[in-house]
């Protein structure tokens, strides 16, 4: 990742994946999923299923920080404030949903974000893996299930694999 500017102007290094992730994990720290799972295990899994699918290092790290914001784990000062790339923090900032907000908008700023789109691709994966769902009371499985193929289908996620970065 590029150097990001201090406070002073003056650039400051960037924090390297492996900085990322224990952030993450520190945040997320004590926080399980539906599941009852270690949050840093769904956290994991989209770095992962993000590397996978040719994301570079400022999407992999926006992976780790999907969900820090939108779950109170990090400020979004301190996102501002943290050595990170701008576009890894465009990318954190276009996956926080925000209250009351549309499926419609939330969809159109991940598309209007470069590199938002793949991220998102592999959260909703992990989030969809029928190991996770099956686990789960049939009604959130039905419930989860919906909500995630439609989130797909309004990301265009099931065209081509190309377009996804």
């Amino acid at each position: 990742m590029p150097p990001t500017p201090s406070p002073t102007g003056e650039p400051s290094p960037a924090l390297s994946t492996a900085e990322v992730e224990a952030t993450a994990r520190a945040a997320h720290a004590g926080q399980t999923d539906k599941a009852g799972r270690p949050y840093a295990e769904h956290l994991r899994a989209v770095a992962e299923g993000v590397r996978r699918r040719g994301g570079d290092e400022e999407q992999i790290a926006a992976a780790w920080l999907h969900d820090a914001v939108e779950d109170d784990a990090l400020s979004e000062s301190w996102l501002r404030e943290a050595a990170l790339s701008r576009r890894t923090k465009d990318i954190v900032l276009a996956l926080t949903k925000r209250a009351g907000e549309p499926p419609e908008e939330y969809a159109a700023r991940i598309l209007a974000t470069p590199g938002a789109r793949l991220v998102k691709e592999a959260d909703l994966a992990h989030n969809a893996d029928p190991a996770r769902l099956a686990v789960l009371d049939e009604a959130t499985r039905a419930r989860l299930t919906e909500k995630y193929t439609r989130m797909r289908a309004l990301l265009g996620l099931d065209d081509d694999p190309a377009a996804r970065r």
